[in-house]
């Protein structure tokens, strides 16, 4: 819905194709799409009260598991699935008028670079470079599936065996080309990665398949699939897993507020803590109730890892040395995925990410190049404007010159499987198919 900013706005109940839509059909076999609730022309809700700014806003002790909350910013985009016409989905939304919308609901003014639409596409990111890059590396992936569904390489430890959070990341690489399980070209590689998942989840809700010295990294990872497929499924055993993952995270939260290697109160990092609160967005968009204090520990842990130049340092005890461009990509993202939609330090860590533009020095000597460029997008796209207008493009020509084009898949930090489902993430962000990375807030 394009911004209006008008004396007299009129008010508009808006059912999208939402982001989840792209695969087309549930499985009944009937098109979806994602109800808003009630939004007026310029991008205000009037159904809330007063949305709140940050965290899970309306994630209250009381509410039912799986019960939307009006006026939560987190879930107001998904608050129901619906049948609709498949004229819907080829239109973009469907407009229906409200009267009665007051000309004095207008969104406050954004800082500068920082887009009145946030989370939009322009519309020219995909070009035909891009999108031969991207059946390139979905044909790898789907070539060096393993026979369990899993995919190998746990980060850092040199072991081959398969791992749960590289085979959640191939399979996020999979469902933005818009596959779900046993639907689409790649939908059988979706359910085999969906099936190695299930499989690595224990009883007590850690979702692991090797010894890795970090597995919070790819619990994390694979809780985030897991909402992901929950939100577009209805799936009952996944909801199961789910559950048991979302809970387990919650559980091992520590009294700062973050998480760190082990499923154990005791540590925080920024790199872990951003991956387990990815995990409660998507379970949270998904109908899965998120305590809202465990939010809100989150991000207070967040803006303690923010230095004065607007990056992020590891550790919150660890300001002496220094921002760094993944960890602060991490933290921005943290930020918008917690509900933080606008403010100093999401200003602050912008800026500071923006000096890290694909091409530019400092980028090239920082180290995790995939990992970093995987949120600094995700950043960039939800800060939308400027920084995402330069971001992507230099990023995606960046990517497309990397990859291997005998083989079609990258090579990176934590071994070709993660490099490759990294990169695909990435270049497929236009598409939009996903709806944890397409974010709520302001102007969504």
């Amino acid at each position: 819905m394009p911004h209006k900013a008008a004396s007299v706005s009129a008010r508009a109940r808006v059912i999208s194709v939402g982001d989840a839509v792209a695969p087309g059909r549930n499985r009944h076999g009937t098109p979806l799409v994602y109800a808003i609730s009630e939004w007026d022309l310029n991008g205000i809700n009037p159904t809330a009260r007063k949305p709140a700014r940050t965290g899970f806003a309306a994630a209250r002790n009381t509410k039912e598991p799986g019960k939307a909350v009006p006026g939560d910013p987190m879930y107001n985009r998904r608050p129901s699935v619906v049948p609709a016409l498949a004229a819907v989905l080829a239109a973009g939304g469907l407009f229906l008028p409200i009267s009665g919308a007051r000309s004095e609901d207008r969104p406050p003014a954004r800082p500068a670079g920082i887009a009145d639409r946030p989370n939009q596409v322009r519309g020219d990111e995909i070009t035909p470079a891009q999108q031969q890059s991207v059946t390139q590396g979905l044909d790898w992936l789907a070539e060096h599936q393993r026979p369990d569904g899993g995919f190998g390489g746990s980060p850092y430890s040199g072991d081959e065996s398969p791992h749960a959070g590289i085979t959640a990341l191939a399979g996020l690489a999979f469902m933005q080309a818009g596959n779900l399980p046993g639907r689409g070209k790649y939908g059988a590689n979706v359910q085999h990665c969906l099936d190695f998942i299930l499989h690595s989840s224990q009883e007590s809700g850690l979702i692991a398949s090797d010894q890795s010295h970090g597995p919070m990294y790819g619990h994390g990872f694979a809780t985030l699939f897991l909402g992901e497929i929950y939100g577009m499924t209805g799936n009952e055993e996944v909801k199961e897993k789910l559950l048991k993952a979302v809970h387990l995270i919650e559980r091992t939260q520590n009294p700062e507020g973050g998480w760190r290697y082990q499923p154990v109160p005791y540590d925080a990092d920024i790199s872990v803590t951003i991956c387990e609160i990815m995990a409660l967005r998507a379970a949270r968009d998904a109908g899965i109730k998120v305590e809202k204090d465990v939010i809100d520990k989150a991000i207070k842990y967040v803006r303690s890892c923010q230095n004065p130049d607007g990056g992020f340092c590891y550790q919150a005890d660890m300001h002496g040395s220094g921002s760094g461009y993944a960890r602060s990509a991490a933290g921005v993202a943290a930020l918008y995925y917690a509900g933080v939609f606008e403010g100093d330090d999401l200003d602050r860590g912008l800026k500071y990410l923006e000096r890290y533009t694909p091409g530019s020095g400092e980028q090239a000597a920082e180290g995790m190049y995939f990992y970093g460029n995987y949120y600094a997008v995700q950043a960039m796209f939800l800060a939308g404007g400027e920084y995402w207008s330069k971001f992507f493009p230099a990023l995606r020509d960046q990517l497309i010159s990397r990859q291997d084009k005998s083989s079609g898949g990258w090579t990176g930090e934590a071994g070709d499987a993660y490099a490759t489902s990294m990169a695909l993430i990435i270049l497929q962000m236009p598409n939009r198919y996903l709806p944890v990375y397409s974010g709520k807030g302001p102007g969504s």
